[in-house]
């Protein structure tokens, strides 16, 4: 607790300026990261998040690079760094470290890096950061393991520097149990230098404002978030309703349902109903579910408001021990981001119903994310240059239409990161990416249509063979429409010999044969007859839907249809 100052305090007008200082120093932190880190999961996707704290551990601001699903646990993480390392053990000069997916950010190939911050040898709060590496050892990133022992090497909440010095046994340890050494140190150290950063520009602006502490600050940062918040939804019709939706799961479907309530000064989601634990590593931590359930309000009933511990303080989540959404340790739980994507639009299911005209239609949810283990080929005599690599790829299909608007194409929602390019892809190991385009008809019809998914074609370099740990929903499941609004297109995945694949789990695919994937649509919103034809024409000219659909789906005549191509091969805009 901060003791009372008899200095005069700075003005509300100050504070502002504080405190939209401390939100660019957090986003200089993040740029830091993604500048200096190893991965390309950080650098071309964004997978990551910084953020400052006070000494509570509390979090006053976050970077706007990075994803709700790392800064969101991580508000709750830095608590957890206080109760195992102890304030009294706190110094200049440390850097503590845990990939604890119950502790930290839902799994452990999250590295969670958190540095207390000394002002004239004072401590006053902390900066804190999260990252995706490519590899931490195991089974490798994936949902086939059957607890977490298998999922890779843990570490605890510890010191990983004290007082400026390294603990290089914990190095030693990390590079004799990973796949790849080199980028995870790399990354490892990245994410100590961006809390390093930010800790500089945190003693630049205290200085310049001639503060002790950060003490006044954060009181007027939650103090002022907490109000704005509650006054959202205390300016809410107060009510009940109950959501749900079905994804594919690993062997068996998975069911997420959520009574929403929106009472005074709070709005509670009880998960209560949902699929119990998976045997398989799709399971989610407490900590992410909430992550994603309170993103999804917080963009429904208070977006512009910024995001820190006290503006996500009245949203309650709660769940029952050991299912799929509160999964106790040791279950496995690598890819938690396949049902903690998945969350939002359960969410919304009920909101719909509280609030209409408020949120959009499904999309694809979670990430299409896909990771090749590359090596020599076996079947025959590889060349002397093949050679062994991990290549993971962030990817996305379309996001849901929204009541006034179309859906995003190939655009990553709830996550936000970014879809990597195919030259980032190609220059960290032998993959080739063959084809990376739109899919066309993937959107689902109706007042809005759905954002569009997008196909892509993978295959190795001469002389490999490869692993691909598929990582993908949707398959049997796609998204449901709103208000009356069309489904958006499944998931498909086979090799290029027409032999099909499962969405998830470590699959062979032979030298010389590629992957073929199309990734799902988001669906549509409203009914179809709302939709304007000139809408519907500049789809058609854009390649968004094909001539078959604007006939079949959308009911234009061939006629026109054949006059709009004519039109858009002209070069006619619509």
């Amino acid at each position: 607790m901060c003791p009372k100052s008899t200095k005069a305090q700075p003005s509300n007008v100050q504070y502002q300026v504080m405190w939209n200082r401390l939100i660019s120093v957090v986003e200089e932190q993040a740029q830091a990261l993604v500048r200096t880190a190893f991965s390309t999961s950080v650098r071309e996707a964004g997978d990551l998040s910084a953020g400052v704290y006070d000494k509570d551990g509390k979090m006053l601001a976050q970077a706007v690079t990075g994803t709700p699903g790392h800064v969101n646990a991580m508000a709750d993480a830095v608590a957890h760094f206080i109760r195992r390392i102890g304030p009294e053990n706190f110094s200049s000069g440390d850097v503590y470290i845990t990939n604890d997916p119950w502790e930290g950010t839902g799994h452990l190939h999250d590295i969670t890096i958190v540095t207390p911050s000394f002002h004239h040898e004072r401590f006053v709060g902390f900066f804190a950061c999260t990252a995706h590496i490519v590899d931490i050892g195991g089974r490798g990133f994936g949902a086939d393991a059957n607890s977490v022992y298998e999922e890779g090497l843990y570490i605890p909440i510890m010191k990983f520097i004290h007082q400026g010095k390294v603990d290089e046994t914990l190095i030693k340890i990390i590079r004799g149990n990973v796949r790849e050494p080199d980028q995870l140190v790399g990354d490892i150290y990245a994410l100590a230098t961006c809390n390093e950063i930010g800790h500089r520009r945190l003693l630049e602006m205290m200085d310049e404002f001639s503060l002790n502490d950060i003490c006044g600050i954060s009181d007027f940062i939650l103090t002022n978030s907490k109000r704005a918040t509650l006054e959202r939804i205390n300016s809410l019709t107060r009510g009940v309703a109950q959501g749900e939706m079905r994804s594919d799961g690993y062997s068996h479907p998975v069911d997420l349902r959520v009574k929403l309530s929106i009472q005074k000064d709070k709005i509670l989601c009880d998960f209560n109903g949902t699929s119990s634990i998976d045997k398989k590593g799709i399971n989610c931590p407490l900590v992410y579910t909430k992550a994603y359930a309170c993103y999804a309000i917080k963009c429904a009933v208070a977006p512009d408001i910024p995001n820190n511990a006290a503006s996500l303080s009245p949203f309650e989540v709660i769940a029952p021990e050991n299912t799929i959404v509160n999964a106790l340790h040791p279950a496995p739980v690598a890819l938690r981001h396949v049902i903690g994507h998945m969350v939002p639009d359960a969410v919304y299911a009920a909101l719909d119903q509280l609030i209409p005209d408020l949120v959009p239609a499904e999309g694809a949810g979670c990430l299409c994310n896909f990771q090749v283990s590359l090596r020599p080929r076996t079947d025959t005599q590889a060349p002397v240059s093949a050679r062994r690599a991990e290549v993971l790829t962030f990817n996305s299909g379309g996001s849901g239409a929204r009541p006034r608007l179309d859906g995003m194409n190939a655009t990553a929602f709830p996550s936000g990161v970014m879809t990597m390019p195919v030259e980032a892809t190609e220059q960290v190991g032998p993959v080739i990416i063959w084809r990376k385009e739109l899919r066309p008809d993937s959107g689902g019809v109706g007042r809005h249509r759905g954002g569009l998914g997008q196909f892509m074609e993978v295959g190795a370099q001469e002389g490999h063979e490869f692993d691909i740990q598929a990582m993908f929903d949707r398959l049997n499941h796609p998204a449901n429409g709103r208000q009356g609004g069309g489904m958006g297109a499944p998931t498909t995945i086979a090799l290029d010999n027409g032999t099909a694949m499962k969405g998830k789990g470590k699959q062979f695919v032979p030298h010389g044969n590629r992957v073929m994937m199309a990734f799902p649509g988001g669906a549509g919103y409203g009914p179809l007859s709302e939709r304007k034809n000139p809408e519907i024409w500049r789809d058609l000219a854009a390649g968004y839907i094909s001539e078959q659909a604007a006939i079949e789906a959308y009911g234009l005549d061939p006629d026109i249809v054949k006059d709009v191509m004519k039109r858009a091969r002209n070069g006619e805009v619509f």
